[in-house]
């Protein structure tokens, strides 16, 4: 079979297809670095680097020269998701109704070329992966005229095919990763056609739960992923890295060390207690959170920073003000936070390797998680994948988790794909239960 991928990244999704044996004839990408990995791990991809708005018609051009007579059958486009917003079809909408010029963010707009790239290739199977939220967001269409942008998607496809986008939590397939994203899929393939007209959904039934029973295992946690590695620590430079390759992390400020040293497992260093040995008061008020007027949680402002009992300063996170006195750090209140030994991790963002990110702090060790425990934590070590540029230069430490964060884990395009080619070669496979999750009724 043959793809090609848009939005391509490094190519961390691009490796569950090549895994199944799915050639990738061409990859778009805009920024350098990414394009630079993407070359050295599939040099046998036309890769065509650029803005999508402006390289369309070179993206089909050599697409079709590369197929020559065949037909395509995977489109893989994961478009940027910073601009989608729950928010932004209310906002938009409301906008336009008291007269004024919507401002939308143009990231959005991309669907636009890709849809045009879509339809001039006339794939058999159309694969969107992007964040929840993309199923409330609006665009201007080319007229002009706001349209939601799953409307807009099916509007463009056009009858041939079908499909729907579905809310997939990857944890329930066994991957240690809280990691919960809207796949969209439509195809045009008969056999596809005729298993969706039955099941309704292009999604394999789920295989793990966070409540297990006869039909579903337990999920992966993270004790399960990176229990067993060697301790690191982020005070001593000698213990912060390892034999293992990436399995190293940055030695940490030593505030912050003390911060998250004196953090118990599973809570935030914002709630710790008193640590004068005099004193040692443990019913100091802990951090909270409550939302605005426009319904976004935000920090207290009244925790302490400064134990109540003795007056001593908490280890908790703060700033230094012009004038040298403290302040509580303001921030969300998953911000130095521990992830839990028994639960998967929570997502992994491109800032997964800063303990100011939401849960990102190692359960019991002091320290953020090493980008080897990230790769098993988004299951890169079950694909081959090289971390060089082609000239055997080093990838920064954070271009590398910024790719982790962009991407979701391949194992989880993976079994989708799996689902799909097993309805394509007629291999026995499970219909879907009854129960279907509405997309209706996700509220995030």
């Amino acid at each position: 079979m043959k793809a090609i991928t848009l939005f391509s990244s490094a190519g961390i999704g691009d490796l569950a297809l090549k895994k199944h044996g799915i050639e990738i004839l061409v990859a778009n990408e805009i920024v350098e670095s990414r394009v630079a990995l993407h070359r050295q791990n599939f040099p046998e991809t036309e890769m065509i680097q650029g803005d999508i708005w402006t390289m369309q018609e070179k993206i089909v051009a050599k697409t079709l020269e590369r197929l020559q007579s065949d037909e395509l059958d995977f489109v893989f486009a994961t478009p940027p998701c910073q601009g989608m917003s729950k928010n932004g079809q209310g906002k938009l909408l409301r906008g336009i109704r008291d007269g004024l010029k919507p401002k939308l963010d143009e990231r959005n707009q991309l669907i636009i070329p890709t849809l045009k790239i879509i339809k001039k290739l006339n794939p058999r199977t159309v694969f969107f992966e992007n964040v929840p939220e993309m199923i409330f967001t609006m665009i201007l269409d080319e007229g002009g005229q706001p349209v939601n942008i799953i409307d807009y998607i099916e509007r463009e496809l056009g009858n041939e095919y079908v499909g729907k986008p579905e809310f997939v939590q990857f944890a329930d397939y066994g991957i240690p990763q809280r990691r919960s994203r809207l796949i969209t899929i439509y195809s045009r393939e008969k056999k596809l056609k005729r298993y969706f007209s039955q099941s309704k959904s292009f999604i394999p039934e789920k295989t793990h739960s966070s409540e297990p029973n006869k039909k579903l295992k337990s999920w992966v946690t993270v004790r399960d992923a990176i229990g067993n590695l060697p301790p690191l620590d982020g005070k001593n430079k000698k213990l912060a890295t390892s034999d293992i390759p990436f399995h190293r992390v940055s030695v940490l400020d030593p505030k912050k060390y003390i911060w998250i040293s004196n953090t118990p497992p599973e809570k935030g260093a914002f709630d710790n207690q008193c640590i004068n040995p005099k004193c040692g008061y443990q019913g100091n008020l802990t951090h909270g959170s409550s939302k605005d007027h426009d319904g976004i949680n935000r920090a207290n402002g009244h925790t302490p920073l400064y134990c109540e009992k003795c007056g001593e300063i908490l280890p908790r996170p703060y700033t230094v003000e012009k004038d040298g006195s403290k302040r509580i750090m303001a921030g969300y209140t998953s911000a130095y936070k521990r992830m839990s030994w028994s639960l998967p991790a929570p997502t992994l963002t491109t800032n997964l390797s800063y303990p100011s990110s939401d849960h990102k702090v190692h359960p019991e060790q002091n320290r953020v998680l090493s980008l080897y425990e990230a790769f098993l934590i988004h299951t890169l070590n079950e694909f081959n994948y090289e971390w060089r540029f082609k000239d055997d230069g080093q990838v920064p430490d954070t271009v590398i988790a910024e790719v982790i964060g962009e991407s979701i884990p391949p194992k989880g395009i993976y079994l989708i794909i799996e689902h799909l080619l097993n309805v394509f070669y007629n291999h026995e496979i499970k219909l879907p239960s009854e129960y279907q999750l509405s997309l209706l009724d996700y509220s995030g």
